[in-house]
């Protein structure tokens, strides 16, 4: 009876000793999401008639200083950058040490963006700005806006939205001075708002700026701009649409890729199609072709197989010319053997043309010597083709039926390089699928300001599917698509040359305009979907 009565007590109080055990546990307590405060900043936030050039800023916590390069935005922006303590340690307190002159009776803001967090859970103190004057006043005006991409839809962040004095403001401005106030939209925003201006009249310019130096440099920077001056104070939402410009064509000295190829890189990639080279060994010019480089801004030179110290090469594109005398070594030869590249392979859509890339370009095309059947029934199916010298490309086109299989055959010497060498027999098999498989999308237009127009059909990634030209037509089919999400991008068309214009700021031309439309639209197989397209 005893050893039942002690056994008991053992197990009652083990059950007591875990109960208080487990009443006893620590936890962590909820997560601190409270950003950290300023208890007190000297100068004080707001302060006028500022005259020193040391600020401290004391917080009720410590705080960590991250990505202060990307995120503090001063206005006006200070030719030589204040120096900011702590950097990448924790602390209590941020001092400013300012390097620069102060402009008198002025405005400064420090606006810290996402820069501050506090050192345990990294909580930002987001958009803390600290403000002072050196005059009487703190400036208290302000105007806001939005920043759209003129062509694309996906607008770029850490976009600069800069306000330049009317009075001094010349052609030049924008590429050699700073603005007089800045602000950023940052990595999240799309909006921006210029806060604590002086009344005046400004020019207004934003820009992505790769080099962060508040200057525009066309080779790397889009651009928006106002054309006439705003007026501050003002309450219209302005809405700049940035566009990267077109500059003008320039080429580098070409280079030996191997014994017969020359590179010759360039800037200006949309003007680049329009080059003449002539190659020259001594007086005599020799027999070249021109095609693009498929991966970097350059031009494939193609030389014949000759022999040459050195050889002349003379640009011209437009209004430009340059002269380059190129050295020609001894190499030993690489990827100078004939090859083919088709697309698609397999399967081929409706809207699809056929396209042979040949590694060396085409001198002469023998279309007797190509066929293409119908495997159905082993009959002619009529074809264009089409050469595209610069892209070096050869198109194959011809009326597709569903759920139908094609054979198309190159047979020897129905291709020939620029050396003179022959493709061996090609043969490729195509195959359609049926129209069941497809939908087809009609478009109507309303509210169509001017013609002509260019309605662009998009994937999810932005890439052009299909485009329509139109004069008059609010209609536009298209038939036969891939089930899929798709997007609509409308250009008007205004200067009538087919394609997507974009500004200039010396000239002070604005992008062409486009409108997308808003959402996405679902094509699914085997349906009919007729979508209205408001050009609000």
């Amino acid at each position: 009876m005893l050893k039942y009565r002690i056994a008991f007590l053992i197990v009652v109080f083990s059950v007591l000793l875990t109960g208080c055990a487990k009443r006893g546990m620590v936890s962590g307590g909820p997560k601190d999401t409270i950003p950290p405060t300023i208890t007190y900043s000297v100068p004080k936030n707001f302060s006028t008639n500022f005259n020193g050039n040391l600020i401290k800023i004391n917080f009720d916590e410590y705080i960590k200083v991250k990505d202060i390069n990307k995120q503090l935005i001063i206005s006006p922006p200070m030719k030589k950058a204040p120096d900011i303590v702590p950097m990448g340690y924790a602390s209590k307190y941020i001092t400013i040490k300012i390097k620069d002159t102060l402009l008198p009776n002025t405005t400064y803001s420090f606006n810290f963006g996402q820069s501050i967090a506090d050192n345990n859970e990294m909580n930002p103190y987001s958009q803390f700005k600290y403000v002072f004057s050196t005059g009487d006043y703190i400036d208290s005006l302000k105007i806001g806006g939005m920043i759209r991409d003129a062509y694309h839809k996906k607008v770029d962040n850490f976009v600069s939205v800069m306000l330049y004095e009317a009075e001094t403001f010349a052609d030049s401005t924008v590429f050699k001075q700073h603005p007089r106030y800045v602000t950023n939209t940052l990595d999240s925003l799309k909006i921006f708002t210029l806060e604590n201006l002086k009344e005046g009249k400004y020019f207004l310019v934003a820009l992505k700026d790769a080099n962060n130096d508040y200057k525009f440099n066309p080779k790397t920077d889009k651009i928006a701009f106002f054309k006439n001056p705003i007026q501050v104070p003002n309450d219209t939402i302005f809405r700049l649409d940035l566009f990267k410009e077109e500059v003008d064509f320039k080429a580098e000295k070409p280079t030996q890729e191997n014994p017969n190829r020359l590179i010759l890189g360039f800037e200006g990639k949309e003007k680049a199609k329009n080059t003449k080279i002539v190659v020259s060994k001594g007086n005599e010019i020799l027999n070249t072709t021109i095609t693009k480089y498929s991966t970097k801004d350059s031009l494939n030179i193609w030389l014949p197989k000759i022999k040459a110290d050195s050889l002349k090469i003379q640009v011209t594109n437009g209004e430009y010319t340059k002269e380059f005398i190129t050295k020609i070594k001894e190499m030993k030869a690489k990827n100078d053997t004939l090859s083919f590249e088709a697309k698609p392979t397999g399967n081929i859509n409706f809207r699809d043309t056929f396209t042979i890339t040949p590694s060396i370009p085409l001198s002469k095309i023998d279309q007797a010597k190509i066929k293409l059947t119908s495997s159905k029934d082993s009959t002619a199916v009529p074809f264009r083709i089409n050469y595209l010298e610069y892209e070096k490309k050869l198109e194959i086109d011809f009326k597709k039926d569903p759920n139908q299989r094609y054979s198309l055959t190159l047979f020897p010497g129905a291709l020939t390089d620029f050396y003179q060498a022959k493709n061996d027999t090609l043969k490729y098999t195509l195959a359609t699928r049926q129209n069941t498989d497809f939908g087809n999308l009609r478009v109507r237009l309303e509210n169509v300001k001017r013609f002509p127009v260019i309605l662009e059909l998009l994937d999810k990634d932005g890439k052009i599917l299909a485009s329509e030209y139109s004069e008059k037509e609010t209609t536009i089919d298209y038939n036969l698509l891939d089930p899929n999400a798709y997007t609509l991008r409308l250009i008007y068309d205004d200067n009538k040359n087919r394609k997507w214009d974009t500004g200039n700021f010396l000239r002070r031309e604005q992008p062409e305009e486009v409108i997308y439309f808003q959402g996405e639209v679902d094509v699914r197989a085997n349906w009919d979907v007729d979508q209205v397209f408001k050009l609000d």
